[in-house]
């Protein structure tokens, strides 16, 4: 960039040629324009998108865990472009410009309390619900508070029960859609220190069919 001190044009504003002419602070300018970009839907920019696509889908319908689960990672990014730059990273597959997420791979929550040692996922009529084993260590304390999150890809939908129960209980409910049923689901379960604090990594619990009743 080049600033204009005195001559015989003075200061301008607008394009010539291939410069521009500005004024910012009193002070005149001129800078060249940018290269132009010939082809900006290259093959890897496709992709790119395509894979900012699949995430983004499936973070927009959950955005209240999000915002939990990478709160600590706000510093200089928003909750979501910290899940968004890490599932987009870690959790997408395929090739040619077609994706899907990953599920075992995608964290929607990331933090260090305490996760318990064993979780599994009962499916009933009406609830998903998911058990853990009720133990603690570390930074871990009873009165944690569970997340669960209940993603159905099929309809693009999410159930989601935020501290539900408490780390003692062993258990928490999600009531289901009853046009689920039939479709596959999956479940990630996360806890919240009782003070808002701390959160813990996600536990993906597997991908369960909702029996059709």
């Amino acid at each position: 960039m080049g600033t204009i001190k005195k001559g015989i044009l003075g200061g301008f504003s607008g394009k010539v040629g291939t410069v521009v002419g500005a004024s910012w602070k009193g002070i005149d300018y001129i800078r060249s324009l940018p290269a132009s970009v010939r082809n900006p839907r290259t093959p890897g920019q496709v992709n790119q998108r395509n894979k900012f696509a699949t995430v983004i889908k499936f973070l927009s319908k959950i955005n209240p865990v999000i915002k939990v689960g990478f709160k600590d990672y706000t510093a200089k990014q928003t909750a979501t472009n910290a899940a968004m730059s890490y599932n987009m990273l870690n959790a997408v597959t395929g090739d040619a410009g077609v994706y899907q997420l990953d599920f075992p791979k995608v964290m929607v929550s990331r933090g260090t309390l305490y996760n318990p040692s064993t979780a599994d996922v009962m499916v009933s009529d009406g609830d998903v619900t998911a058990a853990w084993n009720v133990d603690i260590a570390g930074n871990g304390a009873m009165d944690d508070m569970s997340n669960v999150l209940v993603y159905n890809s099929t309809k693009d939908e999410a159930a989601i029960s935020a501290e539900a129960s408490d780390r003692a209980e062993g258990f928490a409910a999600v009531p289901y859609l009853d046009h689920w049923k039939g479709d596959q689901v999956e479940v990630f379960l996360a806890f919240t220190s009782a003070d808002g604090k701390l959160v813990s990594d996600s536990m993906y619990l597997g991908q369960h069919e909702i029996p059709v009743i």
